[in-house]
């Protein structure tokens, strides 16, 4: 990481304005000022730059951190004082650093906070020869310099979409000349001559074989490893959008990222015009090593479907023809997609597609049993996904509500598909993978379940970084998870009502085995950045932290005072 991109780390949201009054003359006398406190927005846009300055000349240059000399010399906007940094410097969270302890040597020196770990005297840097000679990157996929300047300055040629691109929109053209026909009518069905061929391509063996969903936000490398340590087969990564992927900005490729561990690992893109997703799957294929690549055709997310994009495809045939046939010529491995039932439960359409999509260079196709408008909501419809599995004529994954072995073998048994994806599931019980395998229940202890977070944190620290805004992300994405886990009982205080326990059901409320079971299974915000705290030391006094995917079953300890004395 260079200073540049440790400047953009560290900057904060943007400055939004706030309207003002209606009449023109309180607009004329309040010029500058907001509703919020009559501080005017150039006094709040100083404000917010001192704060972000005030960041950056905290922040010892990495450079000099490492004991390098700073290319910038004295233009460097970082702060190069070693002695004022340390003055200012949290105390070490803890005497070992994960990254020292791994690869022998540590790449943020003094900014490291287990820097104790690599400290002799002055010397931050300390280096252990012997596992720095075998300790090499075991993440891959990251996004080369020149590549993302050829992005970001748009001289990519890209020598297989450009053609693809230039006869699609001939033949659009042609097609609403001739007959007005827009994207969402059927499609002339016909097979598509690709550059490689479906059987010249690596196979995806999909029978049988446990999938990862990509999750957004929780499903990050870190937790995939440890999905990996117990039992899933196929991974995928976290959504990213095309478009930004073909800007090369930093953050989403940071999604595409590979540990050694993943054997069987794709990546999800999302987008809806052809072009734009045509030209990110050659990047893709060309520049990074993965097993297949799947289209999102089933995000509910508002702001994904109204671009068109996610589940808002699933009413538009022609674009799915259009989105598959071009991304599968760029691409030299499968192509998978993952949709939902349609629009409504009431009248679920995406059927119609099953017994086609082979035709359209398809290898693979995901359904999660319930629409776009009922999201997360209510029971996926299973009956549903067995009627789509016949009609396929290509592997069907099934995805919706699978929380324990005998469901597993339930929905393997009755509907005909070829393997199940795991979500939520895995979020609450990451070990559910070695439950089905196993085909028991598995009563995992509050011991067990640190074991789990500290190898958690050790991962993310591993991933991204162990300075302060690595330890930061950590915590914030160790959250976002226990947000999901915190819902897990112990099979041993439920009993047999384990096997009965649907996705949807709020979790019984129940006494712990121990003091820090009850803990694990709080619904109090507080007490998981409590449990945080064990592993990366304490948050910040004006730290905060609201779940993403917040719903009513989370709490602040206000809110169960309030309960209480209710």
């Amino acid at each position: 990481m260079d200073d540049a991109e440790e400047s953009k780390k560290m900057e904060g949201e943007e400055f939004k304005e706030q309207p003002n009054g209606d009449k023109k003359k309180r607009e004329r006398k309040n010029k500058g000022k907001n509703n919020s406190g009559g501080q005017s927005k150039r006094q709040k846009k100083k404000e917010h730059q001192e704060q972000k300055q005030k960041k950056i000349d905290e922040s010892l240059c990495l450079k000099i951190s490492r004991g390098e000399q700073c290319p910038f010399g004295d233009k460097c906007k970082f702060n190069h004082d070693v002695q004022k940094y340390l003055n200012i410097k949290p105390a070490d969270i803890a005497a070992e650093c994960p990254l020292f302890n791994k690869y022998g040597k540590c790449p943020y020196g003094i900014k490291c906070r287990f820097a104790l770990a690599h400290r002799e005297g002055d010397n931050f840097n300390v280096v252990n020869q012997e596992k720095a000679k075998v300790a090499g990157p075991d993440e891959m996929n990251e996004l080369p310099k020149d590549l993302q300047t050829a992005l970001r300055k748009n001289k990519y040629a890209f020598p297989k979409a450009m053609p693809l691109i230039k006869q699609h929109n001939i033949e659009k053209k042609k097609r609403v000349e001739t007959n007005g026909k827009n994207d969402s009518d059927e499609p002339t069905l016909y097979y598509v001559e690709t550059p490689l061929k479906a059987d010249e391509k690596k196979k995806l063996d999909l029978k049988g074989k446990l999938v990862l969903a990509p999750l957004t936000t929780t499903g990050n490398l870190p937790f995939r490893r440890i999905c990996k340590e117990f039992g899933a087969d196929i991974t995928v990564g976290e959504m990213a959008l095309a478009a930004n992927l073909l800007e090369g900005q930093s953050s989403e490729w940071a999604l595409l990222k590979r540990h050694a561990s993943e054997d069987v690992f794709g990546v999800q893109i999302c987008g809806c015009h052809t072009d734009v997703m045509t030209k990110c799957a050659e990047v893709i294929s060309d520049n990074i090593t993965v097993d297949f690549v799947d289209i999102n055709m089933g995000c509910p997310i508002d702001l994904i479907v109204d671009h068109g994009a996610g589940s808002a495809l699933l009413e538009r045939t022609r674009r799915i023809y259009d989105l598959t046939t071009n991304v599968s010529k760029v691409l030299n491995c499968p192509l998978t997609i993952k949709v939902r039932t349609g629009k409504d439960e009431k009248a679920p359409t995406v059927h119609k597609i099953f017994d086609q999509v082979h035709n359209w260079g398809v290898s693979g196709i995901t359904i999660h049993g319930r629409s776009r408008l009922q999201r997360y909501s209510r029971d996926a419809d299973w009956n549903y996904i067995a009627r789509c599995a016949a009609l396929a004529k290509i592997p069907v994954i099934g995805n919706g509500d699978i929380y324990n072995y005998k469901q597993y073998e339930d929905h393997m048994e009755k509907t005909g598909v070829s393997s199940v994806m795991l979500a939520r599931g895995a979020l609450i019980k990451p070990w559910l993978f070695q439950e089905i395998k196993e085909k028991r229940h598995m009563d995992i202890r509050s011991s067990e379940r640190l074991e789990i977070y500290r190898k958690y944190m050790n991962y993310g620290l591993e991933h991204w970084g162990s300075d302060q805004q690595g330890v930061d992300n950590t915590r914030r994405f160790f959250l976002e998870w226990h947000s999901f886990m915190y819902r897990y009982v112990p099979v041993g205080l439920l009993g047999e009502e384990q096997q009965l326990l649907k996705m949807n059901q709020r979790p019984p409320k129940v006494e712990g085995r121990d003091e820090m079971e009850s803990l694990l299974a709080s619904p109090v915000v507080d007490d998981w950045i409590k449990i945080s705290e064990m592993f990366l030391g304490p948050v910040s006094k004006d730290f905060v932290f609201v779940p993403k995917h917040k719903a009513n079953s989370y709490a602040t300890e206000t809110d169960v005072n309030d309960i209480s004395n209710g």
